[in-house]
């Protein structure tokens, strides 16, 4: 019995530092508590290279997530079509750049949107702004619960599968803090309610190493080991005091699995116009999802639980800067919504790449800048201090695709420092060029992850 392996981290990192040394007072209430639960956090036993960890003590509120959200649909979709604006918006700002390409727009709006919550005057507006949000601020969060929501009931949509392949969806969040360092009441409201985050504490100021280990095994953990060593050694120091994680973990196979005894070798033609030699899999007379555009074709392959598909976007020969150009949320909903069901030959290669992102320019473009100002950004909605700003918004992304399904993995840190009918003969589509692809929530149109082969 085969089995596909598909994992989608989503991984957002908040890093709050200061400018200079805060109060050592806490508050003791996390939410609306009137006294915190605690409990402990199992971290891996001391090795080579991790160093010694202990046990972290784990603060649980009263305040839990709230798990049946009351938001109206169109509060909803309104979130899922800005999510989508700002996937495009930023590719725009980093197709330029050589070679493949995948990221996870989603796990960068999430991570953003848990900074958000503590972002205050022009900060919160540039914030807005780059993440393409038209919803006040206050609904992103709701919206953003009611969202994970829909996008965790659509593991239960799974279907029996052609090899009996494998489903499953997993969506973990948490806060790790300075041990005395004193929070908002409503800023961790925010995230109790929305994100259903616990809150880990540990000590950033005498040994902020041993808490950098701590969080990538947390995160190494809810992972499956996928993104491992997350955080680089000295992105966190004495000066942090925050770090907020998200991290989603989603396993499945595809609906049709390709064959792998039909997988060939074949050319695959570069931007440049030469010519490699890739593995090209092949699925023959499949019911699938596909348009014939002007000078694009495109196709959705469902996997198990078909609410989840990866849809390709093959611009003509030649056509791929013209297309690539093009793309903004007008031509994918036309595109999207023009998808009928068509009996197709699909062969496209197998890939396998990751992409590493610096994005702070890329969302200062985007009107983000105030957060990376130290003169302006202003997140004294986390703590009432106003000497916090970004510095970095580092994100890591890999993908492989092949037979049997999907495996992608992606990691965001914000680091926050000082200051239709059946044609009887099957259409024919030969993936021998370069192509853009995104994995979708289809009943919110959310994209998980985005990218382009233009090398297999």
């Amino acid at each position: 019995m085969k089995k596909s392996l598909i994992i989608l981290v989503l991984i957002g990192i908040l890093f709050v530092s200061a400018c200079q040394p805060l109060q050592e007072d806490i508050s003791p209430e996390i939410g609306s508590t009137t006294g915190p639960l605690t409990d402990s956090y199992p971290v891996a036993e001391p090795t080579d290279k991790k160093g010694d960890l202990q046990m972290l003590n784990f603060i649980k509120s009263e305040l839990t997530r709230e798990t049946n959200p009351n938001v109206d649909e169109d509060l909803i979709k309104a979130l899922a079509n800005n999510n989508t604006a700002f996937a495009l918006v930023f590719y725009d700002q980093i197709r330029n750049e050589e070679g493949n390409i995948i990221f996870s727009p989603f796990s960068m709006s999430l991570a953003l949107s848990m900074a958000l919550a503590g972002a205050q005057s022009t900060t919160q507006d540039g914030m807005l702004k780059a993440l393409n949000f038209n919803l006040p601020e206050e609904d992103v969060h709701t919206a953003f619960n009611a969202l994970l929501s829909a996008i965790e009931i659509s593991q239960e949509q799974s279907a029996p599968g052609e090899d009996d392949g494998y489903f499953q969806l997993n969506i973990a969040n948490s806060i790790w803090s300075q041990a005395d360092f004193n929070f908002k009441t409503a800023f961790l409201d925010t995230l109790a309610k929305n994100y259903g985050a616990g809150l880990y504490t540990v000590d950033f100021k005498q040994n902020p190493n041993s808490a950098r280990l701590a969080i990538n095994d947390w995160v190494a953990e809810e992972t499956e080991d996928k993104i491992e060593d997350l955080i680089p050694e000295g992105a966190i120091d004495a000066f942090t005091r925050l770090v907020l994680a998200n991290a989603i973990y989603f396993k499945g196979s595809w609906m049709h699995p390709f064959n792998e005894n039909l997988t060939i070798e074949a050319p695959f033609y570069a931007l440049d116009g030469s010519e490699i030699t890739a593995n090209r899999m092949r699925l023959l007379g499949k019911d699938l999802m596909y348009k014939r555009g002007e000078n694009y074709q495109a196709v959705s392959l469902p996997y198990l639980s078909s609410d989840f598909v990866m849809t390709l976007l093959v611009p003509d020969a030649g056509a791929f800067h013209e297309v690539e150009g093009q793309l903004d949320q007008a031509m994918l909903d036309n595109i999207l919504s023009s998808l009928l069901y068509e009996k197709v030959d699909l062969e496209m290669p197998k890939f396998d790449f990751d992409t590493n992102i610096n994005a702070n320019d890329p969302l200062i473009a985007l009107g983000m800048g105030d957060a990376f100002n130290p003169d302006v950004a202003d997140f004294s909605g986390i703590t009432g201090d106003e000497s916090l700003m970004i510095t970095d918004v580092l994100h890591k992304a890999t993908v492989t695709v092949d037979e049997e399904g999907t495996e992608a993995a992606a990691a965001t840190a914000v680091i926050v420092g000082v200051k239709s009918a059946m044609p009887e003969e099957p259409i024919s589509l030969i993936i021998d060029r370069p192509f853009m692809f995104m994995i979708r929530h289809q009943p919110t149109n959310t994209i998980l992850f985005m990218g382009r082969v233009t090398q297999p």
